[in-house]
């Protein structure tokens, strides 16, 4: 029996926008011509169509599926998918399928599906330490889920995002690799695929369409537009990203020979010697050195990239505002982790965010962000103050740093250049060590801006305590930590940001 709920749950990709139709915004003339690695193709452009739905419904020949390696990793996706195709996928998973290694994509029938088939992908966790093989094995992702359909002669295909938040990957850097490579792969085999459909949401719906327009551009001024704006890693004529260890050469030692009096060197796995190595066998020194005009290129081109990332900052935000203002968030307002309260001595507005409230490994961090920007939106246009509750939190109050990071890389300039003081009451190490590097390597700007607060007193040195909507527990604790404050307010301490 069809599990499908009604006929006008089914999405038609032919109602769905081609990318070469959607508005391309107007860019100032460029002075001089620089040629792109990824040129105008209005053939490839109108293979593109972008969809809000998850691509359950979408009419389609395959349904890319984001999962675990057992293939049944719980979230709302896998469950819906597993609901509409019915029992049998369950089934050939469990007798036939079985597993699917990080990186690899497998096929199964979508039975109920409006898709004929689901391709199974096991995107990877993030990890900064790692995050070379997080690139690789994401890059391997979506370049196997695309060779897969090529070989099983699937023309169309709805594409989600493989880098989910679930598994910490910051969404713009693996938008940037499945762009990508979806780009180079169609450069390779266009005749393979008539359409392939994009089903972006959340967070996604703010990055794609900026990155769309660096390996897609879709006319000669976008495509100009796009050439400062590309990362410096391109990858190769794959998308495959660059990995700087597999192209260093080192030259030969004259004291350190092998067995057949031969220079040693250094190759990537599987790699022939190439012209520069054979060249280089007749050299007795070691040499990485860097081109130095290469470095200075390089510098100019990160500095205009930086200049016009305002631009595109801007319309990012604009399109998370006009969410913002729609969606309902009334699901995260109650958890009343972040909310308004009074003004400081300077009548500057106080928001309050209480990190014991806040569910970060349970809540929708998409949802979490756009209320952040809901309330604070009407808020930055002048001089505000933040003060953060560190009290009693744990591992569960406390998000990833790619979160963080993806939230500050969101907000407009106002946030930063309107933001006085940023109180943080009852630090921890961690929370300290955290601070320290958020502001050392992505914050900078509101480093000096910080006050590490042991009590609750200090605060009332430019707020009075009216003004303060402060959570019992957090009195409680500071009562117990400090009860000479509550005898004798003058003996209070706190300070500026220090480790």
């Amino acid at each position: 029996m069809d599990t499908l709920k009604s006929a006008s749950e089914v999405v038609s990709i032919k109602s769905l926008s081609r990318w070469s139709e959607m508005d391309i915004p107007k860019y100032s003339p460029s002075d001089q011509f620089k040629e792109s690695p990824f040129p105008c193709r209005p053939d490839l452009n109108q293979k593109l169509r972008i969809s809000e739905e998850n691509g359950v419904y979408l009419e389609t020949m395959a349904l890319v599926h984001p999962t675990s390696e057992n293939l049944r990793e719980p979230n709302k996706f896998t469950d819906q998918v597993y609901e509409v195709a019915g029992p049998d996928l369950l089934k050939e998973v469990k007798n036939e399928i079985l597993h699917c290694r990080t990186g690899d994509a497998v096929l199964t029938k979508g039975y109920h599906l409006r898709a004929r088939y689901l391709i199974h992908t096991v995107g990877p966790r993030f990890n900064i330490k790692y995050k070379t093989a997080a690139e690789s094995a994401l890059y391997n992702c979506y370049r196997q889920t695309l060779l897969l359909a090529k070989e099983n002669h699937i023309s169309s295909i709805a594409l989600g995002a493989i880098h989910t938040a679930r598994r910490g990957y910051p969404p713009e850097e693996g938008a940037h690799i499945a762009i990508r490579t979806i780009r180079r792969i169609l450069e390779k085999h266009a005749d393979a695929f008539d359409t392939i459909v994009l089903t972006i949401s959340g967070i996604d719906e703010s990055v794609y369409p900026d990155i769309l327009r660096l390996y897609f551009p879709r006319s000669e001024e976008e495509e100009q537009w796009a050439v400062d704006l590309l990362p410096d890693d391109i990858g190769n004529a794959d998308g495959e990203p660059f990995i700087p260890e597999r192209k260093i050469r080192i030259t030969g030692d004259p004291t350190n020979r092998d067995e057949d009096g031969d220079f040693p060197f250094s190759r990537g796995i599987g790699e022939s010697p190439d012209d520069d190595e054979i060249n280089a066998r007749g050299h007795a020194f070691t040499s990485v050195e860097k081109d130095p005009d290469a470095i200075k290129a390089a510098n100019m081109k990160k500095r205009k990239s930086e200049e016009l990332s305002d631009f595109e900052l801007s319309h990012r935000y604009e399109r998370l505002l006009r969410k913002a203002r729609t969606e309902d968030l009334s699901d995260f307002a109650a958890h009343r982790c972040i909310y308004q309260s009074g003004v400081d001595t300077f009548g500057r507005p106080i928001i309050v965010f209480v990190a014991r409230n806040f569910p970060a490994t349970t809540v929708n961090l998409e949802k979490a962000l756009l209320y952040i920007i809901h309330l604070l939106d009407p808020v930055v246009n002048k001089d505000y103050v933040i003060v953060y509750f560190h009290t009693l939190c744990s591992s569960a109050n406390q998000p990833s740093f790619s979160w963080l990071k993806t939230v500050y890389n969101s907000l407009d300039c106002r946030y930063r250049l309107n933001l006085k003081s940023f109180y943080v009451v009852h630090p921890t190490f961690w929370s300290k060590l955290l601070i320290w590097y958020l502001t050392t390597f992505t914050a900078g700007m509101v480093k000096e801006k910080v006050h590490l607060c042991n009590n609750v007193h200090f605060l009332y040195k430019t707020i009075h305590p009216d003004q303060l909507d402060i959570p019992p527990f957090v009195l409680e604790h500071d009562m117990r930590q400090n009860p000479v404050n509550y005898q004798d307010d003058e003996n209070s301490d706190g300070g500026s940001l220090s480790l």
